[in-house]
């Protein structure tokens, strides 16, 4: 029998074909979020649970009843929704799909660090309402992107992609931390300096990029004081996970004019996003789109695809979290 396999979100038609073919597959044809209860009798009907960064998975999700789930199949690279130590203590293996949104994440990193500093949401938004009024010398002054530096916090595969498109394409200077050593051919063809500290980071940058992984080590890892270490003159970009930061402390900044702007592609709350943030003008605010474009979507399900078949065929998975 195939094995039976349940996908919590509509996905890309490509990768729901192969699944069906692949598997005894049920699929979520009305994209309607499942409950905490469908998730749980999820894990109790189902070979393999196939959840997106959207389904929270956190302990109390994993019954104490004898479980059928074998496998995780995560549609995307984070996975700080789902407890992994509590899928460990179940025997449930936990798979990601790296590698394959790098480049469409660090996309929207750059369209969120142009936007804000360009002011080009404001500018639309204005000419769309018939309020411009045609060009003048002072109209909508923005800040300057080419030359400036970033700061990149995390540098991963995201990091170093959106550290290359700020660097070769618009002559920026490249600082970053990042908690392990990094000196590669990739980052000394950049002249990336490895700073310290984040605190280092943040006084240097005119933008600083986040590209860690969120969850509870890194939960509000940017908050009041940490946003008071940056410029006046900066901007915050967050394509990472939105617990990364502090909304509150963010608004605050943001408001008190601690620091220029912000662009932010992902939320602590999705899809809640704070009424100061939306409120304010300096800030960019984009519906977790980093890694939406038809083909790294299907490469995403593509992935997870490899990953439950290599499981259910007794092979190394390819993309293991644990």
């Amino acid at each position: 029998m195939k094995p039976r396999v349940i996908v919590t979100r509509k996905w890309p038609a490509a990768v729901e074909q192969v699944l069906a073919e692949r598997f005894d597959t049920t699929l979520n044809a009305g994209d309607i979020p499942f409950t905490a209860t469908q998730l749980k009798a999820a894990l109790l009907n189902f070979d393999a649970v196939l959840p997106t960064v959207s389904d929270k998975l956190p302990a109390e999700i994993f019954p104490d009843e004898e479980l059928r789930a074998k496998i995780i199949g995560n549609f995307g690279v984070g996975f700080s929704h789902i407890d992994i130590g509590a899928a460990k203590r179940r025997g449930i293996a936990v798979t990601n799909t790296p590698g394959v949104l790098t480049d469409c994440t660090a996309d929207i990193a750059m369209s969120l660090l142009l936007a804000v500093a360009r002011r080009t949401g404001e500018g639309e938004r204005q000419l769309r309402s018939g309020a411009w009024k045609g060009w003048c010398p002072t109209h909508m002054i923005g800040a300057k992107v080419t030359g400036k530096t970033i700061g990149i916090i995390g540098m991963g595969r995201i990091g170093k992609a959106t550290a290359r498109r700020a660097h070769f394409g618009f002559g920026m200077k490249v600082v970053f931390f990042n908690r392990s050593r990094v000196d590669d051919e990739e980052t000394r063809a950049m002249s990336a300096v490895q700073l310290p500290s984040i605190e280092d980071v943040l006084e240097q940058a005119d933008f600083v990029s986040l590209h860690c992984p969120g969850g509870a080590e890194n939960r509000n890892l940017i908050n009041a004081e940490r946003l008071g270490r940056m410029k006046k003159s900066a901007f915050l970009i967050n394509t990472a996970r939105g617990d990364v930061v502090d909304e509150i402390a963010l608004a605050d900044a943001l408001e008190g004019g601690v620091i220029a702007g912000a662009g932010l592609d992902v939320f602590a709350q999705e899809p809640q996003v704070p009424e100061r943030l939306i409120r304010l003008e300096n800030t960019v605010l984009l519906p977790h789109l980093g890694s939406a474009t038809e083909e790294t979507r299907v490469a995403m399900g593509m992935k997870v695809v490899d990953n439950i078949s290599a499981f259910f065929a007794g092979e190394p998975i390819p993309d293991r979290v644990v």
